[in-house]
């Protein structure tokens, strides 16, 4: 690749009990890019993701092998819970279904920050508006902070769950489908955002939808039965695939 990655993933292997879910995987993900994994459900795309913030160590069968490394440290190798939480805290999340707590806009909005700083909830509103404004929702909801974010459409809570990540400032974002679940419209703006939010951030994310890796990614892996089958420059990977299984994909013949 033609940049310095920020994450290395170097011969990954992810087990749940005797069950191989993923084969020696090995990226590198540049710096204030976005990556897109694609590829057919059940082939890696998830498991690899949710390792990169070591989310799967919560599932108790689960085993890698391997390294991956950010900044050049392989977080594999955090052996205490103050470690591991401090890289979930420079690690954004965001899933499939938007999952704002049945609070007001201001109180999810609140939530991270409270667990790691000191300070008035006044303090943080310059710093709420500004991430409710990066996530183009702030002209939307303006006079409804106040209210409960359930009673926002299911595009406005997922930016809202988005805005709520970034108050931690997080290096890297990782998405799991965000717009798996949303309409067009809502959809164009979460990839509007996301292409703005690479400038700050070091995105990854994993679509079902080809269309939407082309658009918003610069760098794409295809997964396929567990194993990245190519992987490479958006562009380069459409417009020439290199091996039959992402020419029959792409050309949706699987």
């Amino acid at each position: 690749m033609d940049s310095i990655g920020i994450i290395g993933i170097k011969d990954v292997s992810c087990f749940y009990g005797n069950n191989q879910a993923l084969k020696n995987a090995s990226l590198e993900i540049p710096k204030n890019s976005i990556y897109a994994f694609i590829g057919s459900s059940g082939c890696g795309k998830t498991t690899l993701l949710r390792s990169i913030n070591r989310m799967n160590d919560l599932i108790e069968s689960f085993r890698l092998t391997g390294s991956i490394e950010i900044n050049g440290e392989n977080i594999y190798e955090y052996t205490t819970a103050k470690q591991v939480m401090a890289l979930r805290k420079s690690i954004g999340m965001i899933f499939q279904q938007p999952n704002p707590l049945p609070t007001s806009v201001m109180k999810n909005m609140l939530l991270p920050i409270k667990e790691h700083y000191r300070g008035t909830n006044e303090s943080f509103r310059d710093e709420i508006i500004e991430n409710l404004k990066i996530a183009a929702l702030y002209e939307e909801i303006e006079a409804r902070l106040d209210k409960t974010a359930l009673s926002l459409s299911g595009g406005q809570q997922q930016r809202l769950c988005i805005a709520r990540a970034l108050m931690l400032k997080p290096k890297i974002m990782l998405f799991d489908e965000p717009c798996s679940a949303l309409d067009p419209i809502a959809t164009f703006k979460i990839e509007e955002m996301l292409k703005e939010l690479k400038k700050e951030c070091t995105i990854v994310i994993v679509t079902h939808n080809m269309e939407q890796a082309q658009r918003i990614s610069d760098y794409t892996a295809f997964f396929y039965q567990g194993e990245i089958v190519e992987s490479g420059k958006t562009l380069d990977l459409f417009s020439n695939p290199q091996t039959e299984l992402l020419h029959k994909y792409i050309s949706r013949k699987f």
